[in-house]
């Protein structure tokens, strides 16, 4: 009897043991998971780092700045097939102060910030209004010049819409995912999304809509006598905003532009290009 008790003890301690050691394997485990995980996630944010700060070395490494833009006078616009324009000047101006060539890439602008993000541009630099949606979407920087969005009619019924309200009896066209689709929204036009600015104007031309809303620069240099669309004329400006860059967020060309843009202004550079072009800082 004594000996099945002494087995049985011996058993029970050997079962603690086995159960003791169990625990301290299965801790060691659940540390070396989370030590894992947690290398895995300073690599990620680390190749993330990476990936936005070099920014500046690639684009001198590849010897060239891809700037997203769309047709859209007289900010980027083609001349004997060519880019030109205020903001295609600037850029270049840019690129040579970096030390590399620029290259135009047109884009659809509803997906400019996904563009950017992919990698296949390096900037969007087209007249582009700092809405709350490009500022959380894109690296931005200060703002370079003035603008505002603007309501484009028949010249021989302008004088009937004066103000927004008179408006919303109009179908308009906006460029997709612009300042203007922003504004139609905002005041409840309807609307139909298109291309871009210029093909709003066409719309508007052609009598298939009613009105376009494009930004006040645009409008300066294409409607009106003298210009393309003589037989339009812009009316109301729905807001005022500002243009700016965007880059990838994080990225380190967002300071090197922001110091070009600064001297720019300073050594008579937007001056000169606003006098050229005819639009307004």
């Amino acid at each position: 009897m004594k000996k099945i008790i002494a087995l049985l003890l011996a058993l029970l301690m050997v079962g603690a043991v086995l159960a003791a050691c169990g625990k301290t394997a299965d801790k060691p485990a659940a540390t070396e998971a989370a030590a894992t995980q947690a290398a895995a996630t300073a690599d990620s944010a680390t190749a993330d780092s990476a990936a936005t700060v070099a920014d500046l070395d690639k684009v001198q490494k590849a010897g060239k700045l891809i700037v997203g833009i769309t047709d859209f006078k007289p900010m980027d616009y083609q001349e004997n097939g060519q880019w030109v324009g205020f903001d295609a000047e600037l850029a270049t101006k840019f690129a040579d102060s970096l030390g590399v060539k620029v290259e135009f890439v047109e884009i659809d602008w509803d997906n400019k910030a996904l563009e950017l993000k992919g990698g296949s541009i390096d900037c969007v630099w087209n007249g582009m209004t700092l809405t709350p949606e490009v500022t959380s979407a894109m690296s931005c920087t200060n703002p370079y010049l003035n603008n505002a969005q603007v309501v484009v009619v028949n010249k021989n019924v302008a004088d009937k819409y004066a103000d927004a309200e008179s408006c919303k009896t109009l179908s308009f066209a906006v460029e997709s995912g612009s300042a203007g689709q922003e504004q139609a929204e905002a005041n409840g036009f309807k609307f139909t999304e298109v291309k871009d600015q210029a093909t709003a104007l066409m719309e508007v031309a052609s009598g298939t809509c009613d009105a376009a809303i494009i930004d006040l620069l645009m409008a300066k240099a294409m409607v009106g006598e003298g210009t393309g669309y003589a037989q339009l004329a812009y009316t109301v400006s729905l807001n005022a905003e500002e243009y700016g860059v965007g880059f990838r967020q994080g990225s380190d060309l967002t300071a090197k532009c922001n110091a070009f843009l600064s001297e720019a202004q300073t050594n008579g550079t937007v001056e000169e290009l606003t006098n050229k072009y005819l639009v307004q800082k």
